[in-house]
């Protein structure tokens, strides 16, 4: 799966990486738990939550869905490209890119009709 690193972001995950000593076959984020080599999505979860209410932002208004969801929101309603959305979610169906934003079908019909493929 490919997705989008800022310059911060990347430098931040270069630091971690050595500061844990990670190999390349490490898991970037290791599980403190025996039974398990790397985070599960409960643990991922909960770490989230923990980072929204240190912002001062409700942590029941904002989850790791809805965190991946606002971006492929706003992408598609700044450029309309369906295609793109559907690449940066790493969905197959261009119809799932569409149920997962919630978007009205004739305007979806319209916009994949312009969308080479």
């Amino acid at each position: 799966m490919r997705f989008e690193l800022t310059d911060q972001t990347r430098e931040a995950v270069q630091a971690w990486i050595k500061e844990a000593a990670l190999s390349d076959g490490d898991y970037l984020s290791p599980s403190r738990q025996s039974g398990s080599p790397h985070l599960s999505a409960r643990q991922y979860a909960r770490i989230v939550k923990r980072w929204i209410g240190l912002m001062g932002a409700d942590p029941q208004e904002y989850g790791t869905h809805s965190l991946r969801r606002t971006k492929a929101t706003l992408i598609y309603r700044q450029t309309k490209n369906l295609r793109a959305v559907q690449l940066l979610l790493g969905h197959r169906e261009i119809e799932s890119t569409v149920r997962y934003l919630g978007v009205e079908v004739d305007d979806a019909l319209d916009i994949a009709e312009h969308i080479e493929c």
